[in-house]
């Protein structure tokens, strides 16, 4: 199928759940997901309208940068603090922020280039899964705190990655406990916390996660077809 049968059904698809949780299409934002794909699939998929393009490695974004038609990027994956200066000024928001050291060097960062707020989300590894990256929903609190101190780094809600599997209803438990998280942090109203976006569900499971609170998925290979690894 092409790029465009794909986010043709693609978009069907985020509707139908969204209809079925008792939301409107326009209430979910898609990001789709390029990594290792070029700039040529990605100025395609802008020209069908899509807005919001995700980047897994800061180095994808810098290179690409240039090339691409306007769109607003989303750093989506791992960030070292040695690679925020390649997105800094590029994403308007980034959803993978896991730590107090990240958070002081993007605020560091962004006082360097004179950019007044970075957009960020927190990752909440929800599973506990050893291989994921992201905090402990025990954990947010602290970096939420932490995010009242400073002046140019704002937090625009959480981000989750659930685990693999062959039957995504089976995450629906992991995707409820970050929409319960996601309540009760916006109940709180923490300083500097703006509780817009719940980032959750990706190719595999983005409609379990739609009918479970989520309103931005990230969806890469439902649109692209599979990854480019070629060009890693």
């Amino acid at each position: 199928m092409t790029i465009k049968e794909n986010l043709q059904s693609v978009e069907k698809r985020i509707e139908e759940a969204a209809k079925r949780s008792g939301r409107e299409r326009g209430d979910i934002t898609l990001v789709a997901v390029t990594k290792t794909h070029g700039a040529d699939m990605m100025n395609e998929a802008i020209r069908l309208g899509v807005t919001d393009i995700g980047e897994n490695k800061p180095q994808e974004v810098r290179d690409k940068y240039a090339d691409v038609l306007p769109v607003r990027w989303h750093l989506i994956g791992h960030l070292q603090t040695n690679k925020v200066k390649y997105v800094i000024d590029k994403v308007c928001l980034i959803h993978s922020v896991d730590s107090v050291k990240l958070m002081d060097e993007i605020e560091r960062q962004a006082e360097k280039r004179g950019i007044e707020s970075v957009d960020i989300l927190i990752q909440v590894n929800i599973s506990g899964e050893e291989t994921k990256s992201g905090v402990g929903a025990d954990e947010v609190e602290e970096l939420l705190l932490h995010a009242g101190t400073l002046k140019r780094v704002k937090v625009k809600g959480l981000m989750t990655i659930a685990p693999k599997t062959d039957n995504s209803v089976t995450n629906a438990v992991h995707f409820d406990n970050m929409r319960q998280l996601f309540v009760d942090i916006a109940q709180k109203k923490y300083y500097n916390v703006n509780m817009l976006y719940l980032s959750m569900g990706m190719s595999e499971d983005f409609e379990t996660a739609i009918e479970h609170g989520a309103n931005m998925v990230r969806v890469g290979s439902a649109i692209f077809g599979e990854r480019d690894y070629s060009q890693k």
